[in-house]
C-alpha cells in the first residue's frame, strides 16, 4: 500500500489525496478486471478498522497494538482474525508499525499483514493429531517449560495438562539422579542435535516411576528458528520389568548361558557359567569369546556358529569346547540361538550350554580301561594282529 501510495505521488505530484487513492483504484481495476476488490477498495476507506472487520473477542486485543504503535510501540507477529465481506473469517500475521510525516509526528499505523488461514488451520489438525496419539507426547519450549502434553500422556503420568503446562519438565518431572542426563538430551535438541532412543524415567503424581524410551526432536517456527522440543515417547516399563526377570532367570540357572552382540563381544554371562570357567564377569563382558576364550584350533569353528546364529541360523547341540581361567578345556553341548530387540532386529547371539565334559571323560575311560585290553585279549585269543587298527574294530571287538 505504501509503496503503491508512493508511487502514486511520484506521477500526481501535485494532485489530492482523492487522486492517489483513484490512482490505485484504477491499478486494481487493470489487474483484477474482473473482481470485486476495486469498487469495493474506497468504500473500506474512513471506516473504524476494529469495530467493524475484527470479531468482538478480539476488538481490544487489536485496539491495543494500534494504541502502541499510535505511541511509537511497534508490534511484530501479532496474530489477531479478520471478517471477508462473505463473512469468513481469516487468520492474520501483522506486523504493526508507527507511520509518521516528515516532521516524525506519528500520524497512523500501517499494519503489514500475512495471509496465515491455511497454516493455522494445519497447526490445530497437527494438534488434534498429537492429542489423540496412541503414545506419550510432550514438547517443551526454549526455557524448558512443557508446552506440548498430549492427552496419552496425560493418561499414563496421571497429571493433566493444565497442572503441567508452563511447568519446568526437568524440574518438576524428572528423578533428581536423571536430570542432568535428561536435561543434556533437551540441550542438544534444542541447538539442532535430535536424539532417538533415549530411555529416561518419568514421574507419575501418584510417585510411580516409569521407564519411557524417547525420540527427541528439534521443533522450529515457519522461519527456522529453534522453539522447542518435540518428544514422541514410548511406556517401556512393562518391557523392563520382562527384561529384568529373563536377565533373572539367565542369571540363577543350573546351566551355562553366555551372549554375544554382534561384533562378537560377550554381553551375557551368567553365574553357572562364572563357576564352570572360573571367569567372573566383570572379566569376560565387552571382551571377544573367540579371540579370548576359544583355543586357536577351533576358533573358526565357533565363529561360523557365532556368524550363522547372527544372520537367523540356530545351530543345536554343538560341540563347543571352552577354556578355564585355569586353563583346562571344557567340553560344551550348545544351543546357539539368535537374539532380538522388540523390532525384530538381531542384534546377538545367546548360547545355552550344557558342560559334558564329565561324559567325553568317562567315554575317553571307557575306551582305556575297558576295551583296548579287551580288545588285545580278542585278539590274542583269535591271533589277529595288526588287523583292527581303527574305531570299527574296536567296536567289533566288542560285540564278539
Amino acid at each position: 500500500m505504501e509503496q503503491m501510495c508512493s508511487k502514486a505521488r511520484r506521477l500526481y505530484p501535485r494532485r489530492s489525496v482523492s487522486s492517489v487513492f483513484f490512482f490505485i483504484k484504477e491499478f486494481f481495476s487493470r489487474v483484477w478486471p474482473h473482481s470485486s476488490f476495486a469498487p469495493n477498495f474506497l468504500t473500506r476507506m474512513g471506516k473504524n478498522l476494529v469495530n467493524e472487520f475484527i470479531t468482538d473477542e478480539f476488538k481490544i486485543a487489536v485496539q491495543a497494538v494500534l494504541d502502541q504503535a499510535l505511541h511509537g510501540e511497534e508490534t511484530a507477529n501479532f496474530e489477531f482474525p479478520l471478517m471477508t465481506k462473505a463473512g469468513v473469517r481469516l487468520e492474520v500475521l501483522l506486523n504493526a508499525t508507527t507511520r509518521r510525516d516528515e516532521q516524525g509526528n506519528v500520524i497512523g499505523v500501517v499494519g503489514i499483514g500475512q495471509d496465515i488461514t491455511g497454516r493455522i488451520a494445519q497447526e490445530r489438525e497437527y494438534s488434534k493429531l498429537i492429542d489423540s496419539a496412541n503414545a506419550p507426547i510432550f514438547g517443551v519450549d526454549t526455557l524448558g517449560k512443557v508446552t506440548i502434553w498430549n492427552k496419552n500422556a496425560a493418561k499414563l503420568v496421571g497429571y493433566s495438562s493444565e497442572e503441567v503446562m508452563g511447568q519446568n519438565l526437568v524440574e518438576q518431572f524428572i528423578t533428581p539422579e536423571h536430570r542432568a542426563r535428561v536435561q543434556s538430551v533437551i540441550d542438544q535438541a534444542l541447538v539442532g542435535e535430535e536424539t532417538a532412543n533415549f530411555e529416561f524415567p518419568l514421574m507419575t503424581k501418584a510417585g510411580i516411576r516409569l521407564e519411557v524410551l524417547l525420540n527427541a526432536t528439534t521443533r522450529r517456527d515457519e522461519q527456522g528458528n529453534v522453539i522447542g522440543m518435540v518428544g514422541i515417547g514410548q511406556d517401556i516399563t512393562g518391557r523392563l520389568v520382562q527384561e529384568r526377570e529373563y536377565t533373572r532367570l539367565i542369571d540363577t540357572a543350573n546351566a551355562p548361558i553366555f551372549g554375544v552382540d554382534t561384533q562378537g563381544r560377550v554381553n551375557v554371562w551368567n553365574k553357572c557359567a562364572m563357576r564352570l570357567t572360573g571367569y567372573p564377569s566383570e572379566e569376560v563382558m565387552g571382551h571377544y569369546l573367540v579371540k579370548e576364550f576359544i583355543r586357536k584350533e577351533h576358533q573358526e569353528k565357533v565363529q561360523d556358529v557365532i556368524d550363522q546364529t547372527l544372520h537367523g541360523e540356530e545351530t543345536a547341540n554343538f560341540d563347543f569346547p571352552l577354556t578355564t581361567k585355569g586353563g583346562v578345556r571344557l567340553e560344551i553341548l550348545l544351543n546357539a540361538t539368535t537374539r532380538r530387540n522388540e523390532h525384530g532386529h538381531i542384534i546377538g547371539m545367546v548360547g545355552i550350554g550344557q558342560d559334558v565334559s564329565v561324559s567325553f571323560l568317562f567315554l575317553a575311560y571307557y575306551f582305556s580301561i575297558l576295551l583296548i585290553p579287551r580288545y588285545l585279549s580278542i585278539n590274542k585269543n583269535k591271533q589277529i594282529t595288526g588287523e583292527c587298527t581303527n574305531l570299527e574294530c574296536f567296536v567289533y571287538s566288542t560285540e564278539m
